[in-house]
């Protein structure tokens, strides 16, 4: 089996990646599992040698809209479209987002569909499909039927995707399906330009003994999930059947709820008050305008029905990220 990764040096495609390797095999939408032979990680920068050294990987460095006309998809079984340009960057650079997160999501479509066996394709949405507004407020809650309103040209951009992805499918012109992710937490490394990047920064720096700011007061709520969990959903994007699979519309991953002051409240239990005391409230109100219009409470019905949980508490997502790093 060959398994394209767009995006695949980033943080989540190393995940992905990793996960892919370890299980050796997979089965593809409930058919009969099949040896992972190939992992062709497309990226803009390298992956991490330590992944890159593992004879089933193969590094493609470039730009996807350039690669995937001269053959990137050949004789691929899977594909994960993770590759995109985050929330702020989408808001700040109106072009980059059309670019990257909506046009090089129909380019690679339309070279999945020219193939003689189109690949399965994962997209990779977000919760910044949905956003409030005074005129169209969200439910408290959203669930499987709410509309999406999207507040953000990011978010505009992966709605798009999404519809895109589903009239694929619905025509078999490509097997495709959505996967809506919520804010992932904590990632390593260092800050993206996403909007929330912040909720990783405010328990990543303090560990590390550097300080840290939120842009937003401690009281916003915001819905999170932890690496482990993503990965569980988008594997299971590729290997549910389609009866489990259900609509074609995009699958929204369960998240835990919590507040930023929470956050830091877990940081405190988990690395002591100290550790948590390094964290900074320093308003930011372009942040804020694009966070505090997501939603922060889901009830994934569909999403539980196959199998997919939540993170039990912020505590634990700390404790997973700290084993992670040692």
């Amino acid at each position: 089996m060959k398994i394209v990764i767009t995006g695949g040096a980033g943080f989540l495609g190393d995940r992905l990646a990793r996960a892919l390797l370890a299980l050796g095999d997979l089965s593809l939408a409930g058919s009969p599992a099949r040896p992972v032979e190939e992992l062709v990680l497309v990226d803009r920068v390298a992956p991490r040698p330590d992944l890159a050294d593992d004879p089933r990987v193969r590094v493609v460095l470039g730009e996807l809209g350039e690669l995937l006309p001269a053959g990137l998809l050949d004789a691929s079984d899977l594909v994960f479209h993770l590759a995109a340009v985050v929330s702020s960057a989408a808001e700040s650079d109106f072009d980059l987002g059309m670019r990257v997160n909506l046009a090089t999501t129909l380019e690679l479509l339309e070279a999945a569909r020219a193939l003689p066996a189109p690949p399965r394709v994962v997209f990779t949405s977000s919760l910044a499909v949905f956003g409030s507004t005074p005129a169209l407020p969200l439910p408290a809650v959203v669930t499987d039927s709410t509309l999406p309103t999207p507040q953000s040209s990011y978010g505009i951009q992966k709605f798009i995707g999404e519809q895109l992805v589903a009239d694929y499918a619905r025509r078999g012109l490509v097997p495709a399906r959505s996967v809506r992710l919520m804010t992932v937490t904590v990632r390593p490394g260092v800050p993206n330009a996403a909007a929330s990047s912040f909720l990783s920064g405010i328990v990543r720096e303090p560990l590390a003994g550097v300080r840290s700011a939120s842009p937003v007061p401690p009281e916003t709520r915001v819905a999170v999930t932890s690496p482990a969990r993503t990965i569980e959903g988008l594997l299971l994007a590729a290997t549910a059947s389609d009866a489990a699979w259900g609509p074609l519309t995009a699958l929204t991953l369960p998240a835990l709820t919590v507040t930023v002051g929470g956050i830091v409240a877990a940081l405190a239990v988990v690395a002591g008050p100290e550790t948590a005391a390094l964290v900074d409230w320093v308003p930011d109100a372009a942040i804020a305008a694009i966070v505090t219009t997501w939603p922060a409470e889901f009830d994934s019905a569909r999403a539980r029905s196959l199998g997919l949980a939540a993170d039990p508490d912020f505590e634990t997502i700390i404790r997973d990220y700290r084993r992670d790093l040692a």
